[in-house]
């Protein structure tokens, strides 16, 4: 399989560690253990692109737009924003799982944990670098905890809702949410930087390259 036939990727894998039931909130054991890897990859990644200091990811330039109007937190309107797109979830029948509410949680407290540790480049050529490494392990920790199919976290949610709807491409269908949410953000005075621009174009296609590694040699 080609780079090209990767990036047209459809379809989340079945392997033999994934949950037959995204409701199902007692998994086995390697299951959780997949999933939890996941979420902590997507995690640092994200953090990695805020201490790349050259521009967050799209919906947290959205929730700063928001924030920026209303006067409240970025806390508030990132759940908003997240309570928003959970509400979208209904028309293409998509159900919360374990690896929804654990998306919501895991993530937050390893970002909060690794903000202080995780490295902040001073050079234009390493943040570059790193913003790119960001995307990439975002893609990579959304191939695990995907495949482990116990629930997307809600942006993942609307993108697998929105690809069995279209059956169009995941590269595509990620990437049209991701620039249509940093084009909102923008418009709404959000801080957009070449690290956001990197993550909009470039998450899809890490998540379809994510998915290929994790049915290539974890399964």
């Amino acid at each position: 399989m080609n780079l090209f036939d990767i990036i047209k990727i459809k379809k989340i894998p079945n392997l033999t560690w994934s949950s037959s039931n995204p409701l199902n909130f007692k998994p086995n054991l390697k299951t959780l253990i997949y999933l939890v890897l996941g979420l902590s990859l997507f995690a640092i990644g994200e953090t990695l692109l805020i201490t790349a200091n050259q521009g967050v990811s799209p919906w947290t330039v959205l929730a700063q737009g928001i924030s920026f109007q209303t006067n409240l937190s970025i806390g508030i309107t990132t759940f908003i924003v997240s309570l928003v797109v959970l509400i979208l979830w209904y028309p293409l029948k998509q159900k919360p799982g374990l690896g929804t509410i654990l998306n919501i949680v895991l993530i937050s407290i390893i970002i909060d944990l690794s903000t202080p540790v995780l490295p902040y480049p001073k050079s234009f050529l390493f943040q570059i670098i790193q913003s790119i490494v960001a995307v990439f392990l975002v893609g990579l920790g959304s191939g695990f905890y995907l495949t482990a199919n116990l629930g997307p976290g809600p942006r993942d949610g609307l993108m697998t809702g929105l690809q069995n709807l279209t059956n169009q491409p995941i590269a595509l269908i990620r990437t049209i949410i991701e620039v249509s949410a940093v084009g909102l953000g923008f418009y709404l005075g959000g801080i957009v930087g070449i690290g956001t621009l990197l993550f909009a174009f470039g998450i899809g296609p890490s998540v379809s390259i994510g998915i290929f590694i994790v049915m290539k040699f974890f399964k």
